[in-house]
This record gives C-alpha cells, structure tokens and sequence, in this order.
C-alpha cells in the first residue's frame, strides 16, 4: 500500500514561499539543493508532523501542492496509475537515494511516487 510520505509546495517565487512559511508556520526551510528546499515541520515538539519541500515549479507544474507516494516498486505503481488512467508527466528519475516519477490522475489531481533505494 502507498503511503503519503510528503509534500511539495512548487511556487515561481520558491525564497519568497520559504520565508512565507517560515515565519508564519515556524516551519524549519533548509537551504536549497537542485532549487528545491526541504521543509520540517515538526519544529522539535515530538508531535508528528509530514515534511516536504518548497521547489521552483517546473514550466508543466508551476505552482501547486503534491503529495509525495511511498511505493515498494515505483515501475509497478506507474504502470497500475496507467491502467487506472493515471498520465505520466515526468516518467522515472533516479537521485542519490531514491527514485520519483510525477502522474496525474484521470480527475487532474497531480502527485509523486517515490521508491526509496
């Protein structure tokens, strides 16, 4: 089963989105690699809370907030979303510790799947 691991918050205007919501929300935005900055939310109370990150939002995702999916197999997970009539707008990308692929699904809502390594 896939489980929401995350968030991406895309934005033209990433620094000014991080500053937004570090100084209304106290979320931590560390600094940027690859123009996306990963966000903790948690703050250090010990409450559970979901991270993510703040990225410049490509040209086909310009602003707009994704869910991240943890899959056990990121190639399966894709070709199910396909069957499902999920389509693929950024087929699979491999970074240092995981895989991810962005879909929409056949209601327009955009997500990631991400396998970790």
């Amino acid at each position: 089963m896939g489980k929401v691991i995350g968030f991406e918050l895309n934005s033209q205007e990433p620094e000014k989105a991080a500053k937004f919501y570090s100084e209304v929300f106290g979320w931590k935005i560390s600094e940027p690699h690859w123009d996306y900055w990963p966000v903790t939310t948690d703050k250090g109370s010990g409450e559970p809370g979901m991270n993510g990150g703040i990225s410049k939002g490509p040209s086909d995702y310009p602003h707009g907030t994704r869910i991240q999916i943890e899959v056990v197999s990121i190639e399966e997970a894709i070709a199910k979303a396909k069957q499902g009539g999920a389509m693929i707008v950024r087929d699979k990308m491999e970074f240092d510790e995981f895989f991810l692929a962005y879909l929409v699904d056949p209601t327009g809502i955009g997500f990631g799947l991400i396998q970790k390594k």
